[in-house]
């Protein structure tokens, strides 16, 4: 499904609401009634705060499991205080922090043989999810770009991420899936 730059803007102002109010009050917002109804399809989304370029926190949900405003509202606060990666965002910081939103598409398992992976993949279009066992780690389709990384590098991060060794992907069996992400940034 394609979000307009407007829906994407309204979710973003959702995300910053529910991080304001949470840092604030320890309060989590509701749904705001006025929410288009094709905000509530159920659809991953992962919010990422951005501190001077650099990474302040990132949260969400690979899998279509709740509904995308539900899902941006939890991902939102989550990213600023539960990130165990950085130190909890304090309400004076939160005017340096831009917001990302990145809407995902359902994973779709990569079903090929390992040497054909490769040719599943697309740099700036695909992210990735790698599972093996209870390890499993997610990268986002802009983390290729970001970092100029080739189709074997994305492969082996994401490996990483799941806490297994950069070579899992040849060595082991794993489980190798992909998915898009619709980006909208902060204005």
């Amino acid at each position: 499904m394609a979000l307009t730059e407007e829906d994407g803007q309204y979710l973003i102002d959702v995300a910053r609401e529910a991080i304001e109010l949470y840092l604030d009050n320890r309060i989590k917002i509701d749904v705001p009634f006025e929410c288009p109804e094709h905000l509530k399809e159920n659809l991953g989304v992962f919010v990422t705060l951005n501190k001077n370029h650099n990474l302040r926190g990132c949260i969400g949900y690979p899998e279509p499991v709740m509904p995308l405003i539900e899902a941006t509202i939890n991902s939102a606060i989550s990213a600023a205080v539960s990130d165990n990666r950085f130190p909890m965002v304090s309400g004076d910081e939160l005017e340096e922090i831009q917001i990302e939103l990145t809407v995902l598409t359902k994973p779709e398992l990569i079903d090929t043989p390992k040497e054909e992976y490769l040719d599943n993949i697309i740099i700036g279009e695909d992210g990735l999810i790698v599972e093996m066992g209870f390890n499993r780690g997610l990268l986002l389709p802009q983390v290729a770009t970001e970092n100029n990384m080739d189709k074997e590098e994305f492969i082996s991060h994401t490996c990483l991420k799941a806490g297994l060794s950069p070579n899992s992907w040849i060595e082991d069996e794993i489980k190798l899936y992909k998915f898009q992400g619709q980006i909208f940034y902060e204005k």
